[in-house]
């Protein structure tokens, strides 16, 4: 199946940098002859048909994928997809049997011990979904513990640990222990560990999954919170759809191992590659997630509507079309200048679930 890249005037903008993270032609066979078995995987070989004639699983499939620098990368899929798979290979606690990964700009596939030692202590944090917590350490000392790896002096870690403990809404926690917490409260701590490290790129799998629906949109909300002023490089794993529209900038869909769709969320909404995307998507509630921004015209002098920001959505702007006398809108930028128009019909066409015919995608 082709990879799809869909872009936006924002993606665009994003892909114009030097890429934070650069995966190319990454491919990970289990078994006892990984190498030996990736000449039927050249050759066409597929997932089932490579575990069912030779005993080897293909957890990845020419994986390639520039994550811009300061945005939310969200990696999904459904379970057994290689999301989890491939973030592990980021700081190389999987070993890749073919492929390259580069993080500014150095090979991560040629670090030595000590480099690779520096890249996991220094560049990259992670967020497991079970949370990762030392039982027998406070909630402080766990906190502080990728300090401890750094070397960073016991004074300035005890406050980097409680500054960030404040910061995700749990000060006065500080000499608790993981089995006294809920689960969200030891996800948090998971958090401030991460965040503690001040490490450029943050790697969180499945880091909210497990966590009850209102605590999980709580800590999406936290995150954002963090991101908008941190600006880091996150990298974020989930098989939820949801959870992905809310927090990525941009998304990549996998499937056995491969990128089916990668791009702006907005993109992947309006224009799936396939079937399977399609399917994907289609439980989406679409009035609360495409952005006028994905819809909008050319500006029309005649547009005499009320301005709408071009980052709203369609429920919020539909009533606004519907007291328009001319059924169109003006579309702002956040500086107030005016960069397109939205009619209702636009609006209404694109509450349509898109399909495929099998030579691309048409509505409904």
């Amino acid at each position: 199946m082709g990879k799809t890249e869909m872009q936006t005037p924002a993606t665009a903008q994003a892909a114009a940098e030097e890429p934070k993270v650069r995966i190319r032609s990454l491919y990970k066979v289990f078994g006892e002859n990984p190498s030996g078995a990736m000449k039927h995987v050249h050759a066409g070989m597929s997932k089932s048909e490579l575990l069912d004639q030779h005993n080897h699983v293909l957890g990845l499939k020419d994986i390639s994928l520039d994550i811009p620098p300061r945005q939310i990368q969200v990696i999904m899929g459904l379970s057994g997809s290689g999301k989890s798979t491939l973030i592990r290979h980021l700081n190389r606690l999987i070993e890749p049997t073919e492929g390259e990964i580069w993080v500014d700009g150095e090979n991560v596939l040629e670090m030595d011990a000590k480099q690779l030692r520096d890249l996991r202590r220094f560049k990259m944090s992670m967020v497991f979904q079970k949370f990762g917590l030392l039982p027998h350490r406070t909630v402080l000392q766990n906190t502080l513990y990728g300090l401890e790896i750094q070397g960073v002096s016991e004074d300035e870690a005890d406050a980097r640990a409680r500054k960030w403990l404040d910061r995700v809404g749990l000060a006065g926690f500080e000499d608790q222990y993981p089995s006294q917490l809920s689960g969200g409260q030891q996800q948090r701590v998971g958090l401030a560990r991460a965040l503690a490290t001040d490490a450029d790129i943050l790697l969180m799998d499945e880091a909210f999954s497990a966590l009850d629906p209102l605590i999980r949109t709580d800590m999406q909300s936290i995150l954002l919170e963090l991101q908008e002023e941190l600006h880091k490089t996150v990298i974020f794993i989930t098989h939820d759809l949801d959870e992905a529209l809310r927090i990525g900038d941009r998304i990549a869909i996998l499937r056995d191992g491969e990128i089916i769709q990668s791009g702006d969320p907005q993109a992947i909404l309006m224009k799936p590659a396939d079937d399977y995307i399609t399917d994907f998507i289609k439980d989406v509630n679409r009035a609360k997630v495409v952005r006028i921004r994905s819809i909008m015209g050319a500006t029309k002098p005649s547009s005499k509507g009320e301005p709408v920001p071009m980052s709203a959505s369609v429920e919020q702007v539909l009533p606004k079309l519907h007291d328009s006398a001319s059924d169109c809108c003006p579309v702002v930028a956040p500086d107030g200048s005016v960069v397109g128009n939205i009619t209702i019909h636009a609006a209404i066409k694109a509450l349509e679930a898109p399909t495929t015919d099998g030579e691309g995608v048409r509505y409904s």
